[in-house]
């Protein structure tokens, strides 16, 4: 396929918040991310921030932080994400531990997936499971 290579994901939601910062404690200590970087302006807004979960990643950054994006981004909604886990209960498990609003509980999906859907602290909707799309690498 076209693009794929180095075993790299080619597609990355990317979102902003009020408070990036608690989003990245949120995420991280949550909901299982990892922090590949953070890049912080001279007034401590997030700048772009990069975390990781398995195969994947997602970007975000601070509202308000100017430049291009940011301004498309001004009246945009919450965004959905939807992130492949291996343990979906202990996954969920320690997203109650943190307090995560949790939409959905772990399901036994009729397409053969299981997931939960919890909401950040912004309102974006996270959902966590075992469905990986068949891509062709």
């Amino acid at each position: 396929m076209a693009g794929m290579g180095g075993g790299r994901p080619s597609i990355y939601p990317s979102l902003l918040y009020a408070d990036a910062k608690a989003a990245i404690r949120q995420l991280t200590e949550a909901l299982g991310f990892t922090e590949l970087s953070v890049y912080e302006t001279e007034g401590g807004k997030v700048m772009h921030a990069e975390l990781v979960q398995g195969h994947g990643a997602v970007m975000l950054g601070s509202k308000d932080r100017g430049g291009r994006f940011d301004a498309a981004m001004k009246d945009a909604g919450p965004a959905a994400v939807y992130v492949v886990v291996d343990d979906v209960d202990a996954h969920h498990q320690r997203a109650l531990e943190h307090g995560v609003e949790i939409l959905a509980p772990p399901t036994d999906q009729d397409y053969g997936a299981r997931d939960y859907m919890a909401r950040d602290l912004e309102g974006n909707i996270w959902s966590f499971g075992t469905y990986a799309p068949e891509i062709g690498v």
